[in-house]
């Protein structure tokens, strides 16, 4: 009797230590493939994050969300973007709401933005530029390279951004949107980034690089098993001249739907407003 006790509960004991198992598995167990993979991401995070922009053209194209916080005098706004690009034209669309007026009586149309090497175009800009007019501006004049201004950073800007990579570690495996991925943290020297960036994103990040209050850049972003990012975080920090304060300023971009079809004409010189813009 005693002998049949001691074998129940010893079956008892590997049920439960199967069933624990199948638990850490279930929340992530990782077996000897998925281990390599993980030696090999905390061996050289900087040489990954590197390449991770050219993982981007040769996915082609994703759909993307985006979305910019800004915090400057005990306010908090946040702008939100969706859309789609394409990464070896390196031409992108997104549709742009801004903050509700703090009175909510205000309800404003979305700004649609056009992203090109170079260039930004937006309708729907307000400040008294006709509704059927498009508003081009040249990213290399702004003082933040179109990481900010647009009120949502071009998704290959943000991933050629990590070509200046200087410290980076491996936090580990997590999932974004349902798709496992890598968490890497670290930070990214604009120069740095803009010396090695692709001809269209050089002059841009170039002029953010003079124009932000730190050249180093932190981030954190999530590459899938393609090394292709899905997530990425920046944390930038600006000098806002009509304040005369520094802005801090988080813009997370979101990338999904690799291959999603891109259609993007910029337009015609006609169709550009030529006239004073209000602020």
């Amino acid at each position: 009797m005693v002998e049949r006790q001691l074998r129940l509960r010893g079956s008892a004991v590997a049920l439960a230590a199967a069933t624990a198992g199948l638990v850490v598995c279930a929340a992530g167990c990782s077996g000897p493939g998925a281990a390599a993979e993980d030696a090999r991401a905390a061996e050289d995070p900087v040489g990954i994050l590197h390449r991770s922009a050219e993982n981007l053209v040769r996915a082609g194209s994703s759909k993307a969300r985006t979305s910019m916080e800004m915090a400057t005098g005990g306010t908090r706004v946040t702008i939100r973007g969706e859309g789609v690009y394409d990464y070896k034209g390196q031409v992108g669309r997104l549709k742009v709401l801004l903050p509700q007026d703090p009175a909510g009586v205000d309800e404003r149309r979305p700004i649609t933005e056009l992203l090109a090497p170079g260039a930004l175009y937006m309708k729907n800009r307000g400040a008294g530029v006709p509704a059927d007019k498009w508003v081009r501006v040249d990213t290399a004049t702004l003082s933040d390279g179109n990481l900010v201004t647009g009120g949502a950073t071009d998704p290959f800007a943000a991933a050629e951004l990590l070509r200046g990579t200087r410290k980076a570690r491996y936090v580990g495996r997590t999932s974004v949107a349902g798709t496992a991925v890598r968490h890497y943290r670290g930070t990214a020297d604009l120069g740095a980034a803009a010396r090695d960036a692709s001809p269209g994103s050089r002059a841009s990040l170039r002029a953010a690089a003079k124009g932000f209050a730190t050249a180093t850049v932190p981030f954190d972003v999530y590459l899938d098993d393609e090394g292709r990012i899905r997530k990425v975080r920046h944390r930038f920090s600006f000098v806002n001249g009509q304040q005369k304060g520094t802005v801090a300023v988080s813009s997370t971009t979101l990338l999904y739907d690799f291959g999603a079809p891109v259609d993007v004409r910029l337009p015609d010189a006609k169709d550009i407003y030529a006239g004073r813009i209000a602020e």
